[in-house]
C-alpha cells in the first residue's frame, strides 16, 4: 500500500494533484488497474489516505519540535512555525492537498479529516497556554488571533510553493520570513512589547 501511495504522489508531482489517474498509479507500481481497486476503490480513497498520512506526519513532526509547549508555549510557537514551513516545502504534493483544494469534488472523509483537527486543537491549546501563562495577551486565543496566526502559515507556504517551488528552507523567496512573521504576530498579542 505505501508503494501505492508514494506512485500516486509521484503521479500528483508529475501531473498535477487534479490530474492523477487510477491507470497510471497502477501502470508506476507494476500492476493493471483492476487490481488497484483491492487496495483503493476509486481516486478519492488515494486522496484520503495522502491528505490522512500527511497530516500525521506533519504532526508527528510539530509534536517534536513543541515538545516542552507546556513549560514555554511561547518558545513553541515560535519553534512550530518553522517546522511547518519546512514540512510543507518538503511535501509539496501533501501540502496542496491537505491546505488547498485542487481537487474538485474531493472533500476529506471524517476519518482522513480527524488528524487536521488534532492539528488546529493542538495549536489552540499551545495558543491558551500562552495567553494563561501572560506570555500573550487574550485576544491570541480569539478567533480574530487564531485566524491571523493561521494566515501566516498558510500565506506564506501558499506564496512559496507557488511563486518559488524550487526554493528550500530557510532561504526560499517568501519561507525566509517565516520567523519574522511570527514575531509580527506575537507582537501583535504580546503583553509586553519587548518579547
Amino acid at each position: 500500500m505505501v508503494e501505492i501511495l508514494n506512485a500516486a504522489v509521484q503521479a500528483m508531482a508529475d501531473d498535477g494533484v487534479a490530474g492523477m489517474s487510477l491507470s497510471d498509479v497502477a501502470r508506476r507500481v507494476g500492476m493493471r488497474p483492476p487490481s488497484l481497486y483491492e487496495y483503493f476503490p476509486n481516486k478519492m480513497a488515494i486522496y484520503d489516505a495522502v491528505f490522512r498520512i500527511g497530516f500525521e506526519e506533519l504532526n508527528s513532526a510539530l509534536r517534536t519540535a513543541v515538545a516542552d509547549w507546556v513549560v514555554d508555549p511561547l518558545s513553541a510557537i515560535r519553534n512550530g512555525h518553522p517546522v511547518y514551513m519546512q514540512w510543507c516545502i518538503e511535501h509539496p504534493i501533501h501540502a496542496q492537498l491537505m491546505f488547498w483544494r485542487p481537487v474538485p469534488g474531493y472533500v476529506p472523509s471524517p476519518d482522513a479529516f480527524a488528524p487536521s483537527i488534532e492539528n488546529l486543537l493542538l495549536v489552540k491549546k499551545i495558543i491558551a497556554s500562552a495567553v494563561e501563562l501572560g506570555q500573550l495577551e487574550e485576544g491570541a486565543a480569539s478567533e480574530e488571533g487564531f485566524g491571523l496566526y493561521t494566515f501566516i502559515g498558510s500565506g506564506l507556504i501558499t506564496q512559496q510553493l507557488a511563486n518559488d517551488p524550487q526554493g528550500g528552507f530557510p532561504d526560499g523567496q517568501y519561507s525566509r520570513h517565516t520567523s519574522a512573521a511570527v514575531e509580527m504576530w506575537i507582537s501583535r498579542y504580546s503583553p509586553d512589547r519587548s518579547l
